[in-house]
């Protein structure tokens, strides 16, 4: 009898016990709602659409509260007076929580005192199917207007909102700006997802026309993403494909489907950064910007080219005022944060017969580091007396240059070795342009002298600067296959040609 009243006392404590951790349990997932987080298994059984809005404010930075779908105001944190950032991930084949949500809402919020809401529709996003997490979307939007319906009644502007859509997001971001005819404050489309989006209507997926201002990066545009321009502005890294630093065959298995189409959000997480602006080339094609034919950017002046990413919107101005869509284009490195320093190779030759060919640059700084130009330029004609540009791009910037080093090379293995003779070149910085008066400044004409001195040591900073180098002598590059390249050399004294003498050497 005693040991029975034992037992049942023991099962009792015990029940006690799982009750009261299931209580904790319950009430710290009240308390900091998450992001829905799914396996394989719902995706192969499928979801309903279910939607959770998660709003992160800078005093709840690090415990979301989840909006009521029917009592938006009745939110702790919500402040209608600011800014409101949405977040809308995409399709979710494994319904893993999407691997940069927690950096993305770090940087939103350190960048700025915001209203950060993430839209998780992980339930409805996970499924083999594609197809039904499509006919999902337009539902999403349908709920999120809701919530936005309910914010603008207590105060909220819709030329504060803003909504930043990964892949279906986008188009998901697009059908809400249609709600509201275009008066949506911005959308920023991540690749937007091109499988069943591409012969389709404006209306049936992101437009410019859905938002004051749509911007746009494309980074799988043969594949998962869309080639299409769709913003008021469309990025188009490395041409909108193929991303460098993402693996080029099947054998890496799923990161080969992802990398290029996930790329779009790494670029943008990097502007959020500030490490470096991502600088962009308005073009009528990548072909035509790897020529060297669109690096002016008069239409925006004084501002520079356009940037990439969260500060986008502050040409937003003039691209309304363009009211016709604009391709921008650049290359970038294979690694966070992706930055590449163009430079603009200009170039006067005077062989009497037409060359053609391909030109590498090399630049040394003070510390002895060569970089090498990452920008793998399209084979270019030289012809007498005309300028011919050639952009070059570098993975690191310089603040100092020491030594400049062309190649010339055909790329041929047989054949006749030819001459490139040079009668003028300049290498512009494109990424500072603002930095250009400095150096000018700094420099002073000197003539029939194989010296050419700086005014002030303090001026040396090579950086956004243009070096014109105007020969009256013919200085010859040569061509054996990649393997002779000439230098011009900067001391603190002089400028250097390997042995050959400037009859008259200008720098402006």
């Amino acid at each position: 009898m005693l040991h029975s009243t034992f037992l049942r006392l023991c099962m009792l404590k015990l029940c006690f016990f799982i009750c009261f951790v299931y209580w904790v349990e319950s009430d710290e997932e009240e308390k900091c709602p998450e992001f829905t987080d799914l396996n394989i298994g719902y995706a192969l059984s499928g979801t309903e659409l279910q939607v959770q809005l998660l709003l992160y404010t800078r005093e709840n930075q690090n415990c979301s509260e989840r909006l009521i779908e029917h009592n938006v105001t009745a939110s702790k944190y919500l402040n209608t007076s600011k800014k409101t950032v949405f977040v809308i991930h995409g399709y979710r084949p494994t319904g893993s929580q999407p691997a940069w949500l927690d950096e993305m809402k770090k940087l939103l919020l350190s960048s700025e005192d915001i209203n950060l809401i993430i839209v998780d529709w992980n339930r409805g996003a996970t499924t083999v199917i594609y197809t039904t997490a499509v006919d999902n979307c337009r539902k999403v939007a349908e709920i999120l207007k809701n919530y936005v319906d309910q914010m603008l009644s207590a105060g909220a502007s819709l030329d504060s909102m803003y909504m930043i859509g990964v892949s279906l997001g986008a188009h998901i971001a697009g059908f809400v700006g249609q709600k509201y005819k275009g008066k949506l404050g911005r959308i920023t489309g991540l690749d937007p997802a091109g499988p069943l989006f591409t012969r389709v209507l404006p209306e049936d997926r992101l437009d410019r026309t859905d938002a004051q201002f749509v911007d746009v990066i494309h980074t799988d545009s043969d594949a998962l993403g869309l080639k299409k321009p769709l913003g008021s502005i469309d990025f188009y890294p490395n041409g909108g494909m193929d991303q460098p630093g993402c693996p080029p065959t099947l054998f890496s298995g799923l990161h080969y489907f992802k990398c290029d189409h996930q790329r779009s959000v790494f670029l943008f997480l990097s502007s959020l950064k500030r490490s470096c602006n991502i600088t962009a080339y308005p073009c009528a094609s990548y072909s035509e910007y790897k020529k060297g034919k669109c690096v002016d950017c008069e239409v925006f002046q004084p501002m520079s080219c356009p940037v990439l990413g969260y500060y986008a919107d502050s040409w937003k101005k003039q691209l309304i005022l363009r009211n016709s869509p604009m391709m921008a284009y650049f290359d970038t490195s294979d690694k966070d944060p992706f930055c590449m320093y163009n430079y603009l190779l200009d170039i006067t030759t005077w062989n009497k017969s037409i060359r053609r060919g391909f030109i590498k640059v090399k630049i040394t700084d003070y510390a002895g580091n060569t970089v090498e130009s990452q920008v793998n330029s399209e084979v270019t004609t030289f012809q007498q007396y005309k300028r011919v540009k050639i952009l070059t791009g570098f993975y690191q910037d310089f603040e100092k240059i020491s030594k400049i080093s062309l190649t010339f090379s055909t790329k041929t293995l047989v054949g006749q070795k030819y001459k490139l003779k040079i009668l003028q070149m300049r290498l512009k910085a494109l990424n500072n342009p603002e930095s250009r008066l400095l150096l000018l400044s700094g420099l002073r004409e000197l003539s029939r002298t194989t010296y050419v001195g700086w005014p002030d040591s303090n001026q040396q900073r090579l950086h956004g600067e243009v070096l014109f180098l105007k020969m009256n002598f013919m200085k010859h590059f040569s061509d054996f296959n990649d393997v002779s390249a000439h230098s011009f050399s900067h001391s603190d004294m002089e400028w250097s040609t390997l042995g050959y003498s400037c009859a008259d050497m200008i720098l402006y």
